[in-house]
């Protein structure tokens, strides 16, 4: 149960809650009133620190003046502007800026105002870019077991998250197909860093040519490393091996760098930590450090030039949303991409990957504990689930940490933590001492 709670005023019902068991949470609330740097305050006073950056967003940490200072500037200066065959300055700026610091060559950008969004306008354009160079025939989406793409009908088609796919199966897209997943408990289990194991799994790209063939297929979408699914590192070498194999095949990558992206491995981007350059990158979260809604695709000059055929007074892609490259949203981002820079975040986590690699690791023989990944900031815990009663060890413990003051995110009887880019080491400390501590008295 959750305890720590004041006298509840709120009235709950309104609220239809996202990826929440609705009954259970209202029965017993779990609220955050504020937050500042690494840390949320609840309610009732207690401090929480955030052991995943609010939803992987936060990577700066909370309460940034300079962002807030930045969107009350913007409000009262320009609150909105179209970007339909209109512009503003800062739409410009944010995109230069954001160019500066991709992976070479995926210097042109699209705005969405999410993950989702971003997913969905990665694939639209995939399958506009071959139209427009004359493979119109390249139709066929590939996704990956296990992968999240967001909750458009798009990613949800090419996601691989079962419970995710269920309820919408007859309304998914024709013609989408998955490559396995690479989590390999047999033989990778308590890796540290990259599993050693598995980049012959890249080659199931070869069956789906084999199957459909080459030139049905438009693009394949991977996460670099699944965050959503609980933090599945990619074997060493698969990442370049599926690389290889879309280009010759023709097929364009993309990368899923929501989560990855802006610092998450202690690199700008996964792109960059493994050395991979996609043909197109999905980017949100920490875009604007979550205080905007806001996302981006990363696209190459190929990709962009591809589609800029055609007379010039002619739309090149019937595609775009009210909100994208929101003026309020591009100033919170260029202001959060000033604090990556002034202060280093996009490559930090460098410095203090492997403390965190040691500190999750000691977990090891905690009871119950399956398995323990990391890579970069990113890591996971998982519990070996009680019989017939799956994720329900994971919710107690992550209950039982949110009552001792640490906020994680629970993923199954798996625990997805990536805190906040301006963590220090005692702050590691706390997070695994909390987590440690309930994982013993849920046992």
């Amino acid at each position: 149960m959750t305890v720590h709670q004041i006298p509840n005023t709120l009235q709950l019902e309104s609220f239809w809650m996202p990826f929440t068991a609705n009954r259970q949470f209202k029965a017993a609330p779990r609220m955050f009133a504020s937050a500042q740097g690494m840390y949320y305050t609840t309610e009732d006073g207690r401090k929480v620190i955030d052991g995943s950056a609010g939803l992987w967003c936060t990577n700066a940490g909370h309460g940034r003046r300079e962002i807030a200072s930045a969107v009350e500037k913007q409000l009262t200066t320009l609150d909105f502007a179209p970007a339909f065959q209109m512009g503003h300055p800062l739409a410009f700026e944010f995109a230069n800026r954001l160019a500066e610091i991709a992976p070479a060559g995926l210097d042109r950008i699209f705005f969405t105002n999410s993950g989702s969004e971003s997913g969905d306008t990665a694939l639209k354009i995939a399958l506009a870019y071959h139209r427009a160079n004359g493979q119109a025939s390249r139709t066929r989406l590939i996704g990956r077991e296990r992968g999240y793409h967001g909750v458009g009908f798009g990613g949800t088609s090419v996601g691989g998250m079962v419970n995710n796919r269920r309820a919408f199966t007859s309304a998914q897209l024709p013609g989408t197909d998955h490559i396995r997943h690479t989590h390999d408990l047999a033989r990778n289990a308590f890796s540290k860093d990259l599993p050693e194991h598995g980049a012959e799994l890249a080659d199931d790209i070869e069956r789906l040519v084999a199957l459909h063939g080459a030139d049905t297929i438009a693009a394949v979408i991977v996460e670099p490393v699944p965050g959503s699914t609980g933090v599945l590192p990619p074997p060493k070498g698969y990442l370049q091996r599926l690389r290889e194999l879309c280009t010759k095949h023709g097929i364009l990558l993309i990368f899923d760098e929501v989560i990855t992206g802006f610092g998450r491995l202690g690199t700008p981007f996964a792109a960059n930590y493994f050395g991979v350059t996609p043909d197109l990158m999905t980017t949100a979260k920490g875009i604007t450090n979550g205080t905007v809604p806001c996302g981006a695709v990363f696209a190459s000059r190929t990709i962009y030039d591809g589609l800029m055929t055609g007379p010039e007074s002619q739309i090149e892609l019937f595609h775009g949303y009210t909100y994208s490259a929101h003026p309020v949203a591009c100033a919170a981002g260029i202001a959060t991409l000033d604090i990556y820079k002034n202060e280093g975040l996009l490559t930090r986590g460098a410095s203090l990957s492997d403390y965190w690699r040691d500190a999750l690791h000691a977990l090891k023989d905690l009871p119950n504990v399956i398995d323990i990944r990391n890579c970069g900031l990113m890591g996971a815990v998982e519990l070996a689930p009680r019989k017939d009663a799956p994720a329900a060890r994971g919710y107690d413990v992550m209950v039982d940490c949110f009552n001792r003051g640490l906020y994680l995110r629970q993923s199954g009887d798996a625990f997805a933590m990536s805190p906040p880019l301006i963590v220090e080491k005692n702050q590691i400390d706390e997070i695994v001492s909390i987590l440690s501590d309930a994982i013993k008295r849920v046992a």
